[in-house]
């Protein structure tokens, strides 16, 4: 996603009204693959005071994620605002600034920065999503099994014993 800021640049104080939409397949975070089922929709505006350039919107979007309890795939539907700065100049020390050289800006390293880092950690398809069975393999909330789930780990199973009422 590039955002021309060639007219910012020529008049200190102004601002611009972004609106872009961009189509993207999939990424992969951390091996995990993230889908995009619709189009990046961002609505921003952008204003120039003395060198530094401020991106103040939001962005929205539809991702297919994979549920970490039951492993199957689901929709989620994202708005996430968006706040960033940017400098020309090169000397500018805020951790928070990302300089830029040229007039153009890509955004689709922070697009994907802001969209992982509003994910929760334990992505879930519904909240009370009931996960496999750790035997057999069973989806909880299609169906049940018959695994019998007083099953200890034999690595465990002295500690029963001293537990055990005698």
């Amino acid at each position: 996603m590039i955002i021309n800021i060639s007219e910012l640049n020529k008049r200190k104080g102004s601002n611009k009204k972004v609106h872009l939409v961009y189509n993207e397949e999939s990424f992969y975070d951390e091996g995990e693959k993230i889908e995009f089922l619709k189009p990046i929709t961002l609505n921003c505006n952008l204003s120039f005071a003395e060198d530094l350039i401020n991106l103040d919107g939001n962005f929205t979007t539809e991702l297919r994620l994979n549920c970490s309890r039951c492993l199957s795939d689901f929709n989620k539907d994202i708005d996430i605002p968006i706040h960033e700065s940017f400098s020309t100049n090169p000397n500018n020390e805020d951790d928070e600034v990302i300089f830029i050289n040229g007039d153009t800006i890509d955004i689709t390293n922070i697009i994907k920065n802001n969209i992982i880092m509003s994910l929760p950690i334990k992505k879930l398809c519904k909240n009370d999503c009931k996960g496999l069975c750790q035997h057999c393999g069973t989806n909880f909330n299609v169906s049940s099994c018959n695994c019998t789930k007083d099953e200890i780990d034999p690595r465990l199973s002295k500690l029963k014993d001293l537990f055990s009422a005698d």
